[in-house]
């Protein structure tokens, strides 16, 4: 069986298509090939992927008003806007003078109106706006042009400038040509459908191809702004299997791989010609549980299942690289971070509480997953360790999109969804995750994981909104402190397990690679040695 299966590793790498046909070769020198698995991009318009996949294209067609450094995610940058203001009811942008990809000119009616759209659309890019006080019906009172070159953004009551700062930083807050994508509108989708796999930014590159869970090419956009990228093209090649990826970048095949799985990502460790990344994201490896399951719906069947893990287990042979052991919705080096409630793999215990909670003999679950690196891994681990407590789980895979349609509409059991960190450094970012669903009733907003597992949580939901309006950093900090207590003590739905890390292997000709885990990589200044 190991036979076969390295003899098809090596087929598959050697079969594996170049991105412009033919045999492989090494990399051109002007062009960054980067191994990935395509399988969470399911829509390239910013006003309405979430999905952390779709972040390394959006973030290079794309520009948003702002950014943060790569070296420091707590520090927000100029992109678009040359600089801003803030009077405590509004933030004032005044932008550069920059085109788009078709030739037109930035103007802040582009800024306002890619904000209009995505409130408009509704969809789940939206919901991560909601909770700043802005929504559908209320967005146009808050987007001013003062003029070609200078956009107002107003704040709702209570709303925190820098929350909203950091917010634009984000895939979301990217500004769409408003002439070119008006253009191929269809059913006043405010030109959804095409932006979906085409491109209509400001960025460094501009959309060339997309072959869903095959390639994304980008090409090189010689008027933007910043200067003209050293790379000519960057290609993004979907390469599902961990080993497929490592050999391919030892080749020197691809320039980056960003899938491999922890072993794979231990053999380039102090190998010549290679370094490894291990870029912090601010989000988490969850296990969603969904409380419309007669099960689930017993917090301590959730207490349970918090008990019936073998964390440390899947710490040492899944994860490695990928994350840390964390089971509290703040990343641990964060301000106000509690310190972990210590589950580990206690079958006793878990099981206590599933008799206590009138299910002594166990009970049947399906957990579905994206089949990608390392959460197969993880799902069979999950499997293997409630079965010791009467837990019976059958695991469904599948692409992103069935995987992500299903959380979306609640059709799962258990599922392993990737929080965000809210694109900000700050513990309101993951917090709001786990802790803020204001409709809990079926047309509640989809966009929220806690609306996904229909965990009700009004006390939880009430001090969010409270922490986020909060300007007094110690009391902010204080409500911080009393949310996490809080979430700990409630049974939660939504159980952190890992805090999330990107790891990525990155041959040692390129230059300038710096993994940005709130935003995706951007790739203007990305060089490479002659070899």
């Amino acid at each position: 069986m190991g036979r076969w299966r390295n003899g098809l590793l090596a087929l598959a790498v050697a079969l594996a298509p170049a991105w412009g046909g033919g045999a492989e070769a090494k990399t051109p020198v002007d062009q960054l090939v980067i191994g990935a698995s395509l399988a969470q991009v399911l829509s390239l318009d910013p006003g309405q992927a979430t999905e952390s996949g779709s972040w390394i294209i959006t973030s290079n067609i794309y520009d948003r008003l702002v950014s943060t450094d790569p070296n420091d995610a707590t520090k927000l940058v100029p992109q678009l806007a040359e600089s801003w203001d803030i009077d405590g009811k509004s933030i004032t942008f005044h932008l550069r003078d920059a085109k788009f990809a078709s030739g037109n000119p930035v103007t802040a009616e582009d800024a306002a109106w890619s904000l209009r759209r995505m409130m408009k659309l509704n969809q789940a890019a939206a919901s991560l706006w909601k909770p700043y006080g802005y929504d559908e019906k209320n967005i146009d009172d808050f987007l001013q042009v003062v003029d070609p070159k200078t956009f107002r953004l107003g704040l709702p009551e209570g709303t925190i400038a820098e929350f909203v700062l950091f917010a634009l930083s984000g895939n979301n807050g990217a500004v769409i040509d408003k002439t070119e994508a008006t253009k191929h509108e269809a059913n006043n989708d405010f030109g959804n459908a095409w932006l979906r796999a085409n491109s209509a930014g400001s960025g460094p590159f501009v959309l060339k191809r997309w072959s869903p869970n095959e390639i994304i090419l980008m090409d090189r956009n010689d008027a933007f702004w910043g200067g003209a990228p050293a790379m000519k093209r960057v290609v993004l090649r979907h390469v599902a299997e961990s080993q497929v990826q490592r050999l391919l970048l030892e080749r020197g095949d691809i320039d980056v791989a960003t899938a491999l799985a922890a072993s794979d990502i231990a053999a380039f460790d102090g190998k010549a010609g290679f370094v490894t990344q291990r870029v912090p994201t601010g989000g988490f490896y969850v296990l969603a549980m969904n409380t419309q399951n007669q099960y689930l719906a017993n917090p301590d069947v959730r207490r349970a299942i918090a008990w019936g893990l073998d964390y440390a287990g899947m710490q040492k042979t899944i994860m490695g690289p990928y994350g840390r052991v964390r089971q509290v919705p703040v990343p641990e080096n964060y301000p106000t971070a509690l310190p972990d409630p210590g589950y580990t793999l206690d079958v006793a215990k878990a099981k206590e509480l599933l008799a206590k909670a009138g299910f002594p003999d166990g009970f049947p679950l399906v957990l579905k997953t994206i089949a990608e690196t390392p959460r197969v891994d993880l799902a069979t681990a999950i499997q293997a360790s409630l079965a010791q407590i009467g837990i019976k789980v059958s695991i469904e895979q599948g692409n992103g999109s069935q995987i992500i349609a299903a959380h979306r509409a609640r059709e799962f059991d258990l599922l392993m969804p990737l929080t965000g960190g809210g694109n900000m450094a700050d513990p309101i970012g993951s917090l709001q995750n786990f802790t803020y669903n204001p409709d809990n009733s079926p047309n509640g907003n989809s966009g929220y994981f806690t609306w996904r597992s229909a965990w009700d949580i009004p006390e939880l939901t009430k001090l969010t909104v409270q922490a986020r309006g909060e300007p007094d950093r110690a009391k902010r900090e204080a409500l911080y402190t009393e949310i996490q207590k809080q979430f700990l003590a409630s049974g939660p739905a939504i159980l952190p397990m890992f805090e999330r890390f990107s790891p990525v292997v990155v041959s040692a000709n390129v230059e300038n690679f710096v993994g940005q885990g709130f935003r995706g990589v951007r790739l203007d200044s990305v060089k490479k040695k002659a070899e």
